[in-house]
C-alpha cells in the first residue's frame, strides 16, 4: 500500500472526527466576519455585504454635509489622491455642493475635540449601494476613519473599479491604540516620522508615543536649557518648530502625540550638559552601547525639581496632549546606593529603599505636571500602592499586571506582547489581548484598560530599516486594538496583511522595497536571486539575543544581512502550509509535493550559487555557513520527499543523521536563524514513520499522524 493511500485513510478519519466535534461544539461566528471575503484591516465592528456595486470611474465626485473644517477637507484630498494612484484615474477635486450628484457623501455632525483626545468619538457608519456611498460620523476624526475603510473596500475586475455594496457600523474596541517610536537610541528624520504617521492613520491607530530622551540621545530642543540638546544629541534633534509640525501633521490625521522624557533613570544624555542634576559628580558622556546604565537624576535635591519644573513647563506648552510620559523604568539605583547624601536623606525621611525613593520622586513630579495641566504616565515601575489614581500605567510586564492596576482603579495600556523590536511574528502579537476573556475584571474595572501600544525600541533600526521592523506586523496589533475580540483568525489575518502591506507602500513606506536595495549593496551588484532565496527563509534572532550574538554600538552601520532579513518570513509560513497539506490532505498530495520539490531544489541550489558572491564580498562572509546550511536543508528535504512518494521507509541511520544536521542548522549564525527547520523536520520524521503505519490498527492511524506532526514542530 502506498503512502498516499495511508494518508487518504487518515484524512477520512480526520474528517469524521472533525465533523463529530463540530456537532458537539458549534462554532460561533462574529457579526464582523461577512460571508464575502474582504480585505479590511482592522475588521469593522459590523459588516454586511449586499448585492450590487458602486462603480468608480473618472466621474467620481465627493460632497460633504454637516460640519466641514480644514481637517476634513485635507483628509478628503488625501483620500482622493490615493484613490487616483490606485486607479490611474483623474478625479474632480474639492467638495460638491449638491450631495445628490456625488459618488460619495461624507457627513460629520461636529468637529470633535480641537486637540485630539482619548475621549474622541471615532465611530462611523458607511453605506454603499449601486448608486451612492454615504459616510456618517459624529466627529471629523470618525469621518477620517471611515475614509480609510472606503479606500480598503476598492476592488477591480475586467469591468473596472468598484466598491461592493455594504453596510458598516464601526467603532474601536479600545480608546488608546498607539505606536511608540524610540528616537533616543537612533535618531529618525522628519520624513520617517511623517510616513509612519500616515501609516498609523491608514490602520486607525490614534496615539504617537514619541520617546524623546535616552542615555544615547536627547532629541528635543529646549530654549530654557539649550545644553540638553546641544551637548546630548550629537546635533541630531528636533527643533521646537519641527515638533509643532509633527503635532499638527498628526492632528490632521486624528492622532495624538504623547511625548516621553525618561527619568530618573535612562538619563545620561540629560547629564552631559547638566551634570549637577546627577546622583554622581560625572563628567558624563553620551552612551554608545545598548543596555541599562547607572546614571540617574538625584531625587533628593531641590535644584532638580526646580529644573524639571521649568523644563516640563516648557514642554507642556509645546505638546498640547493631556498626557506626559515620564518613563520611570529600569532605574537600578546603583548611584543612589553609593551617594552618602542620598542615603542620609532617605534615613532622615524614613524612606526604606530605592523603590520608595523613586515613589517620592514620582509624587514630586506629579505635582509639577499637574501644575502645568498634564496627567502623568509611566512604565510599570512607577506603580506603587500610594500612587495617585490619576496616573496612567504603561505595562511591559503583561495583561495580569495591567489587570491588577485596573482592579485598583488605575487607567493603563498594554505594551507587553507588542514589543515589535523583539522580532516576534505578527501571529504572536495578534493573539495578545489587553483585555483577554479570562481577565476576571468587572465592567467597571475593564473600563480602566484603555488599550495598548506597539513599541519600536531603537537599538537596531536606521531610517532605511525602521519601516520593515514596524510594518506590516503593527497592522495586526492595530486590528487587535480596534476590532472585536472574536476577530482572531490568524490565517485570515495573514491573508489580509499581505494586501495591506502593499497598500502601505503608497504612503512612502520602505518596508517592502528596501530589502532588495540592501541585498544589492551587500552583493555589490544586481544579481541577488540566490541571496534573496537565502534571506527569504531567515529571520533575525528573537528577544534580546542580538545583543550577545552581534555586539554593536549606536554608531555601528545597520546594513548587514540581519538588517535586511524580515522578522516574519512569509516563505517559511508558505512552506509550512504546503507540508501540512502534503501530510494531511491526500487529494492535494501530488500538487503539494511538486511545489515542495521546487522549493527544496531552489534552497539546495542557492548555496552553490552563493559561493562566488560570498567570496567576492567581505560583508557577506558571515553568510557562508548559512548558505551551506540551506543547501543541506534542501537536500535532506528532497530525500525525505522521495521516500514519501515511494512509500519506502529510510533507515534509522538516515533519519538520525538528517535530524542531527537540522539541529546544527537551527543554531543561530550571524544573529539569524531558519524558521523553516520544523517543517523540514516534519518531512524527515514522516518519511521514516508513515510507512510503518501498515502495522497499526486503523483506529490508531489518525492519532499517530497527529502526534508525528505536533512532535516535529516542537
Amino acid at each position: 500500500m502506498s503512502v498516499r493511500k495511508y494518508i487518504s485513510i487518515i484524512l477520512l478519519w480526520s474528517c469524521a472526527l472533525n465533523a463529530a466535534a463540530q456537532t458537539s461544539e458549534p462554532a460561533t461566528q462574529s457579526k464582523a466576519q461577512p460571508v464575502s471575503q474582504h480585505h479590511l484591516m482592522p475588521v469593522p465592528s459590523s459588516v454586511r455585504f449586499n448585492q450590487g456595486r458602486l462603480s468608480i470611474t473618472k466621474s467620481f465626485t465627493l460632497a460633504a454635509k454637516g460640519y466641514v473644517d480644514d481637517r476634513l477637507r485635507a483628509g478628503v484630498d488625501r483620500m482622493i489622491k490615493r484613490l487616483e494612484g490606485r486607479t490611474v484615474l483623474e478625479f474632480e477635486r474639492g467638495l460638491l455642493v449638491d450631495a445628490n450628484a456625488a459618488t460619495l457623501v461624507v457627513e460629520a455632525q461636529g468637529a470633535g475635540y480641537d486637540v485630539p483626545s482619548v475621549e474622541e468619538n471615532e465611530s462611523y457608519s458607511l453605506e454603499v449601494s449601486d448608486k451612492q456611498a454615504t459616510l456618517r460620523a459624529p466627529t471629523v476624526v470618525g469621518v477620517l476613519r471611515g475614509l480609510e475603510t472606503f479606500l480598503q473596500l476598492l476592488e477591480s475586475d475586467r469591468e473596472g473599479y468598484f466598491i461592493p455594496a455594504v453596510q458598516i457600523q464601526d467603532q474601536p474596541r479600545f480608546r488608546w491604540r498607539g505606536l511608540l517610536i524610540d528616537i533616543g537610541r537612533h535618531f529618525e528624520p522628519m520624513e520617517v516620522i511623517k510616513r509612519n504617521l500616515d501609516a498609523m492613520a491608514a490602520l486607525k491607530l490614534n496615539v504617537f508615543h514619541w520617546h524623546l530622551t535616552e542615555d544615547q540621545g536627547f532629541r528635543i530642543e529646549s530654549k530654557k536649557f539649550p545644553k540638553l540638546h546641544e551637548m546630548g544629541s550629537d546635533g541630531l534633534y528636533y527643533t521646537q518648530a519641527e515638533a509643532r509640525e509633527v503635532i499638527n501633521y498628526a492632528r490632521e490625521r486624528g492622532i495624538r502625540v504623547v511625548p516621553e522624557f525618561d527619568i530618573p533613570g535612562h538619563a545620561t544624555s540629560w547629564l552631559v550638559g547638566y551634570p549637577e542634576l546627577g546622583s554622581a559628580p560625572g563628567p558624563y558622556q553620551i552612551e554608545r552601547r545598548p543596555g541599562i546604565f547607572e546614571p540617574a537624576l538625584d531625587p533628593t535635591r531641590e535644584e532638580v525639581y526646580k529644573f524639571l519644573d521649568q523644563f516640563l513647563g516648557e514642554m507642556a506648552a509645546l505638546f498640547p496632549d493631556a498626557y506626559m510620559h515620564i518613563g520611570g523604568d529600569e532605574n537600578e539605583g546603583k548611584q543612589w546606593d553609593r551617594n552618602p547624601q542620598i542615603q542620609a536623606f532617605m534615613k532622615k525621611k524614613g524612606i526604606k529603599d530605592n523603590r520608595a525613593l523613586q515613589t517620592y520622586f514620582n509624587q514630586r513630579l506629579l505635582q509639577i505636571l499637574k501644575k502645568h495641566g498634564k496627567r502623568m504616565m509611566g512604565w510599570d515601575e512607577i506603580f506603587q500602592p500610594d500612587l495617585p489614581k490619576d496616573t496612567v500605567i504603561q505595562s511591559w510586564r503583561g495583561p495580569k499586571a495591567l489587570a491588577e492596576a485596573a482592579r485598583r482603579g488605575y487607567d493603563g495600556i498594554l505594551s507587553n506582547g507588542y514589543y515589535i523590536d523583539l522580532m516576534q511574528p505578527a501571529s504572536a502579537h495578534y493573539k495578545n489581548d489587553p483585555l483577554p476573556a479570562d481577565s476576571g475584571l468587572s465592567l467597571a474595572e475593564a473600563a480602566h484598560v484603555l488599550g495598548g501600544e506597539a513599541t519600536m525600541w531603537g537599538e537596531w533600526v536606521s531610517p532605511e530599516t525602521i519601516d520593515s521592523r514596524i510594518w506590516p506586523r503593527t497592522a495586526a496589533i492595530a486590528e487587535r486594538l480596534w476590532s472585536p475580540r472574536e476577530v482572531n483568525d490568524v490565517e485570515d489575518m495573514y491573508r489580509r496583511l499581505n494586501i495591506i502591506s502593499v497598500q502601505l507602500e503608497e504612503l512612502g513606506l520602505t518596508h517592502e522595497k528596501n530589502q532588495q536595495m540592501m541585498l544589492r549593496r551587500l552583493a555589490q551588484g544586481k544579481q541577488v536571486r540566490a541571496l534573496q532565496t537565502l534571506v527569504s527563509v531567515l529571520e533575525p534572532v528573537k528577544e534580546y539575543r542580538r545583543y550577545q550574538q552581534r555586539p554593536q554600538t549606536m554608531l555601528s552601520p545597520l546594513t548587514g544581512l540581519v538588517d535586511a532579513a524580515r522578522p516574519d518570513s512569509e516563505a517559511a509560513r508558505r512552506f509550512a502550509a504546503l507540508v501540512n497539506e502534503l501530510l494531511l490532505d491526500a487529494p492535494r498530495f501530488e500538487s503539494r509535493a511538486f511545489e515542495i520539490e521546487n522549493t527544496l531544489s531552489d534552497w539546495r541550489g542557492a548555496g552553490t550559487e552563493l559561493e562566488a558572491m560570498i567570496d567576492a564580498s567581505p560583508a557577506l562572509h558571515e553568510a557562508a555557513p548559512l548558505a551551506n546550511d540551506l543547501s543541506q536543508i534542501g537536500a535532506a528535504g528532497l530525500e525525505a520527499l522521495s521516500f514519501l512518494r515511494r512509500g519506502v521507509a529510510p533507515s534509522t541511520q538516515w533519519r538520525d543523521s538528517r535530524l542531527l544536521m537540522l539541529e546544527q542548522a537551527a543554531k543561530p549564525k550571524a544573529a539569524l536563524e531558519f524558521p523553516i527547520i520544523s517543517s523540514v523536520k516534519e518531512l524527515i520524521i514522516a518519511a521514516y514513520e508513515l510507512p510503518q503505519l501498515k502495522t497499526m490498527p486503523p483506529s490508531e492511524w489518525r492519532k499517530r499522524v497527529k502526534q508525528l506532526v505536533v512532535g516535529a514542530k516542537q
